[in-house]
């Protein structure tokens, strides 16, 4: 086994945890859609989530290029992994009661949710620029404007509870972030 391997399983793990908890979110309201409030605007959010951790942790495997390994890197990593983690479990509850309220628990949970998904875009930066600085993959021409931007409306998200721009930004993030992805990154990925 590679060390990219054996640091992948750890990534691969917390990620993969952060997946399961927000498709076993999903499995709960189905369940309970009697007796829970849903809320469009978690929801989508639960779907913006889980399109991000899949599609770092696809863009992971640009790692498996690299021979040596710095315990920077693999703090770089692994922190990414948690803050992706920490916003699945943010976005649903771990206990979702008969008469749960989706909407309150958003935007009670919001600054909180939307601070560590922009530290999780903090992390990309670096993430990203240091595949590109060792020769993995070319950094996109628009990246940090798409990754600076992401930041800055998730930093407002956090700040400001306005209903209607936590409608708009919903959708915007999963439109933006796939529009961005699929003219840059995942088509170099495929390739």
């Amino acid at each position: 086994m590679g060390v990219f391997e054996y640091l992948g399983v750890i990534l691969s793990v917390i990620m993969g945890l952060g997946v399961t908890h927000i498709l076993a979110g999903f499995s709960k309201v189905i369940h309970q859609r009697k007796t829970v409030k849903p809320y469009w605007v978690q929801a989508f959010w639960a779907l913006n989530v889980l399109v991000y951790i899949v599609t770092i942790w696809w863009g992971m495997f640009w790692w498996s290029g690299q021979q040596e390994w710095s315990y920077f890197q693999f703090i770089l990593l692994i922190t990414y992994a948690i803050l992706l983690f920490l916003s699945a479990s943010l976005i649903f509850p771990w206990d979702i009661p008969d008469d749960f309220d989706f909407e309150d628990h958003f935007y009670e949970t919001r600054p909180w949710f939307f601070a560590i998904f922009a530290m999780a875009w903090c992390i990309d930066i670096p993430e990203t620029m240091a595949k590109s600085d060792i020769g993995l993959r070319e950094l996109p021409d628009a990246y940090l404007a798409f990754a600076i931007s992401h930041i800055v409306l998730s930093v407002v998200a956090a700040i400001w509870s306005n209903k209607n721009y936590h409608k708009f930004f919903a959708i915007f993030w999963l439109v933006f972030t796939v529009g961005y992805l699929s003219i840059t990154t995942l088509a170099e990925i495929a390739a």
